[in-house]
């Protein structure tokens, strides 16, 4: 569904079903940006964004996801990635995008992060 706000603006370079392929994937293909969710087989997304950061992997990721929660934005944005709640889906993932493509952190409007522990 993703597909649909990014193309014709970008190409998207493969679609993957886990975070195992996601993390192989982005390895291979290196793209700019990678959209992803949080729940995932085999290895979650934050887990996947995780391990794709210590293999040198360059690649902006923006997490598209239904989850919300400040203890888990927090953790998504502490990989660098951007985060996009999917209810917002049709007027805020081209602004991530065009966001992670400027080197910045893009953020739903609403979503709260937790520091240290706190709101």
């Amino acid at each position: 569904m993703a597909e649909h706000f990014l193309e014709p603006e970008f190409e998207i370079v493969g679609k993957v079903a886990d975070g195992q392929s996601l993390f192989d994937a982005a390895v291979r293909l290196q793209p700019e940006i990678v959209v992803t969710d949080i729940s995932m087989p085999v290895l979650n997304g934050i887990e996947a964004a995780e391990q794709l950061k210590g293999a040198g992997c360059r690649s902006r990721i923006i997490f598209l996801t239904v989850h919300s929660g400040a203890d888990l934005v927090s953790r998504c944005i502490s990989t660098g990635a951007c985060f996009v709640v999917k209810s917002r889906m049709a007027t805020e993932l081209l602004p991530a995008v065009r966001e992670a493509l400027a080197g910045h952190i893009f953020i739903s409007r609403g979503c709260q992060i937790a520091v240290n522990g706190s709101l």
